[in-house]
């Protein structure tokens, strides 16, 4: 198995040691990880140019370096602290520059067959509004399978964790790592498909972000009868 894991912060606090430590319960899986905003320090200026050709992107040499190995994953890991009831910003400047990846847009075939964890940690609350920003991009990617947790750990940093709780999300962990692993092939569902038809028709008409946009469907055959959870 070929694991990404995505992190919104750039030290290992306590969501990256929880990430890390579901990637590890899948034996002898090939790991990658970018630390956010380490490995992508950039916010989106918002120019359009992506949707007309991603090439044009001026941080398009950054995010290919991460999104070929996004695509090429079988599984997704994204970690993120809650910043305010929120994802991070870097995760947050992540998303926005990778758009073109929405359905709207330019979806890709290979997000409808992957699965994905999104995991966030705070002192106390707001874990559910942060992992919402991700997993509700990971659905407009078109992932099938999305796994969340989130986990108050009254601490500051892993190692102020109590033994108790650090014993308990390891094993909670293992138990995410059986599910997933038994869950061998991931159906898209019925919300998916309906958006999915919904950017179809948009698509159809013309009313996507640029004309390049129709173009890609159309060499895609999903103007027509090809659909990209079909094999």
């Amino acid at each position: 198995m070929k694991i990404v894991l995505i992190h919104g912060q750039s030290h290992k606090g306590s969501s990256y040691h929880i990430g890390r430590m579901l990637a590890e319960k899948f034996g002898q899986s090939e790991i990658s990880e970018f630390f956010l905003p380490d490995d992508l320090n950039h916010f989106c200026k918002g120019c359009y140019l992506c949707t007309k050709n991603e090439e044009m992107c001026p941080y398009y040499a950054e995010k290919s370096r991460i999104m070929t190995e996004v695509e090429n994953a079988d599984l997704l890991i994204f970690t993120t602290p809650t910043y305010c009831m929120r994802a991070s910003a870097p995760m947050k400047a992540f998303i926005d520059l990778n758009f073109t990846y929405w359905m709207p847009h330019k979806p890709r075939e290979c997000m409808f067959t992957k699965k994905a964890v999104v995991i966030s940690t705070a002192a106390g609350t707001g874990m559910d509004s942060a992992i919402a920003d991700i997993t509700n991009t990971l659905f407009y990617w078109g992932v099938p399978y999305i796994k969340k947790y989130g986990i108050a750990v009254q601490a500051a940093s892993w190692n102020d964790i109590k033994e108790k709780k650090k014993r308990r999300i390891e094993k909670d962990m293992k138990k995410m790592a059986k599910t997933i692993e038994k869950k061998k092939n991931p159906k898209t569902s019925f919300k998916t498909k309906f958006m999915f038809c919904m950017m179809r028709m948009m698509q159809a008409k013309g009313w996507g972000a640029s004309p390049e946009e129709k173009v890609y469907w159309q060499e895609k055959g999903w103007l027509g009868k090809s659909r990209p959870w079909k094999k």
